[in-house]
């Protein structure tokens, strides 16, 4: 053990963010405390479980990168002003956490020990915040969502599986603390102090946990494939480059409650005779490298990571390597390049990872939630955690929900939950009275289901059957305005994009269905570019070197499968029935509505709008240029698609 730092005091009340070694090795069962410092040890973790008497209240705030974007810091300021006006600093608490999940409503405030979850939350709402629902007990109606204070009682979460994200946004992610009070370390004492390497590897392996980072490979089986090398320098590197459109699970665990990520990983590199470890995160996620880098120091103070950890004799050290950008570096050979300073570009396997990998060494990735995983399970037990799931797809998964949907934000669901309960229930239905189109799942790598699909369990194989994929878990619902052709082409310029241009297949492949998917989008396809788009998907799919090429045809293969009428209708008919496609838009000016105001001839930047004052006007197509400046200018929705 390291040598107590910091002794257990009264003092430690008035600095809750400081982190207590003898507190934490206390709540581990790592030290005995005569009755004094237990009594302060358990009053502690009141305060961090925030059902404590010592303050009249605690004020959590979301400060994930959504609601640090929505004005949280300017919320958190008044917050501290106006409690030091009223001198009321050492009876009301406020932190600061990382995503509660509910993005949509943002900034969000949550008013324990009742757990009053407010809404759109401003500096403005502060005063009567600490008047009325502190001081008074009363609830302020206007601030919380469908009439609902409480989150459990909320259709968002009421339908969800909160494991990994039991603590985001309930704890102070900054404050180890707040971690070990809920539970952390608890899974990698077990595997420490009761376990041999291959038990853990056993236990992961019973649990049924799949990779959730993209194919659902089994974590158990890629431990067991590095433990088993006989080299003795191995590494457990964690994939953080999250880089779809739309997805930010990884990010806001790491922003959220980063000690688990830490103890999966450690977990791991016990269980595989690692001492050392990489988390690979990209740039653009600062929030989440500075957490992540606070939650490293702060287990290093514990014992917890580096040398000796527990006492045990086990030692594991992590880095933190900042990505640039690149989607190619989620693929697990070209992640690895990047780490090294190299270029990120994937490589042929075999060898894979396992057998050769990081510095040419046995190496094991899993992503984040993979890791974030691993705690519970060793924790709880694999049977606990196999409780929920399907017979192949076992625990949770986290979706990140958005689209044309009421309720956008991180969501957590058993596997096997339908489409339709994420949608209706948890995402509380289409926005603005829309129906349902199609729901896009899995990323730029993805693949589209239908209204047919709705009452499908949502798991690895059942999606795989249908076209489509888990991956990392972007969820994009759309609505019956969506043309599936642009959503095709949308995705597929993405991924050609982000094509690091080493295989032949992905390089050329992509930018020619590209090419073709965008002739079909301005009306200039033809038949065999429908089959020329199936053909080239299937080729693309079977003979790219990565998994970045083997994914990216199944958004214009899983459009064509099953909305197969509107690529007939651009091609034959030379319209978008969605309305979307800026090439075949035509505007009209509807006689009967028209009014001769004028208004949209002004802004039209072409001169293709005729028509005096008080007179009919006219577009000529021939001059329009389908910018729709004219659309919002007109005051009696006399224009039209």
């Amino acid at each position: 053990m390291q040598p107590v730092v910091e002794k257990i005091s009264k003092e430690m009340y008035k600095k809750i963010g400081h982190p207590c070694i003898e507190y934490c090795q206390y709540k581990l069962g790592l030290v005995e405390l005569d009755d004094e410092k237990k009594k302060i040890a358990d009053d502690l973790t009141g305060i961090y479980n925030k059902q404590t008497n010592l303050f009249k209240a605690q004020i959590a705030l979301c400060k994930g990168t959504g609601c640090l974007a929505s004005g949280e810091q300017r919320l958190k300021d008044r917050f501290d002003e106006v409690l030091k006006e009223k001198g009321l600093e050492d009876q009301i608490d406020v932190f600061e956490t990382g995503c509660r999940g509910f993005c949509e409503v943002g900034p969000i405030a949550e008013v324990f020990p009742k757990g009053i979850f407010y809404i759109r939350v401003g500096p403005e709402h502060v005063e009567d915040i600490i008047e009325r629902t502190i001081l008074k007990d009363e609830i302020i109606e206007e601030l919380i969502f469908d009439n609902t204070p409480l989150a459990d009682e909320m259709n968002f979460y009421k339908k969800q599986t909160r494991r990994v994200l039991a603590e985001s946004g309930i704890i102070d992610a900054e404050n180890i603390n707040d971690a070990v009070a809920a539970g952390a370390y608890l899974g990698l004492k077990r595997a420490l102090f009761e376990m041999k390497p291959e038990e853990v590897i056993e236990e992961i392996d019973k649990s049924g946990l799949r990779g959730r980072g993209g194919g659902g490979f089994p974590t158990g089986f890629k431990w067991r494939a590095a433990a088993k090398q006989a080299e003795p320098i191995k590494y457990v590197v964690c994939n953080a480059d999250e880089g779809d459109p739309g997805a930010f699970m990884d990010r806001s665990i790491l922003e959220g409650d980063p000690h688990k990520v830490i103890e999966g990983m450690a977990i791991a590199a016990y269980a595989i005779g690692s001492h050392e470890g990489y988390v690979y995160v990209r740039a653009e996620y600062p929030l989440a490298i500075a957490r992540y880098r606070i939650a490293i120091n702060q287990a290093l103070a514990m014992g917890l990571l580096g040398n000796n950890i527990m006492g045990t004799g086990f030692n594991f050290t992590m880095k933190i390597a900042i990505g640039a950008g690149a989607f190619v570096c989620g693929e697990e050979s070209a992640l690895l390049s990047s780490i090294e300073g190299k270029r990120g570009m994937p490589t042929p396997k075999p060898p894979f990872p396992a057998e050769k990998g990081l510095f040419g060494k046995p190496t094991n990735i899993n992503n984040v939630e993979t890791y974030a995983s691993v705690p519970l399970i060793l924790k709880n037990g694999w049977e606990w955690y196999t409780q929920i799931g399907t017979e192949k797809s076992k625990g949770t998964k986290i979706f990140a929900l958005t689209g044309k949907i009421r309720n956008t934000g991180l969501v957590e669901v058993p596997m096997g939950i339908t489409l339709r309960e994420i949608i209706f229930d948890i995402g509380g239905g289409m926005k603005d009275d829309g129906i349902f189109k199609a729901a896009q799942i899995g990323g730029p790598s993805g693949g589209c289901l239908t209204e047919e699909h709705l009452d499908m369990p949502i798991d690895f194989d059942s999606l795989q059957k249908v076209g489509a994929m888990v991956g990392s878990g972007g969820l994009v619902v759309l609505d019956s305005k969506t043309c599936m052709c642009e959503i095709s082409r949308f995705f597929m310029s993405f991924t050609q994009e982000e094509s690091c241009g080493k295989c032949v297949p992905c390089r050329i492949g992509t930018k020619q269905m590209l090419e073709t998917v965008e002739r079909i989008t301005k009306g200039e396809g033809t038949m065999e570019d429908l089959d020329d788009l199936e053909e080239l998907g299937e080729v693309v799919k079977n003979t790219s070197l990565c998994g970045l090429g083997k994914t990216a045809p199944n958004p214009i293969l899983t459009t064509i499968r099953y909305f197969k009428d509107e690529y007939l209708t651009h091609i034959n008919e030379k319209k978008c029935p969605a309305g979307e496609c800026e090439a075949l838009k035509v505007y009209h000016i509807d006689p009967d509505k028209c009014k001769g105001c004028t208004k949209c001839k002004k802004v039209c930047p072409n001169d293709a709008i005729e028509g005096e004052v008080k007179q009919i006007h006219v577009i000529h197509q021939d001059r329009c240029i389908k910018c729709g400046a004219c659309l919002p200018s007109c005051p009696f929705k006399a224009i039209f698609v």
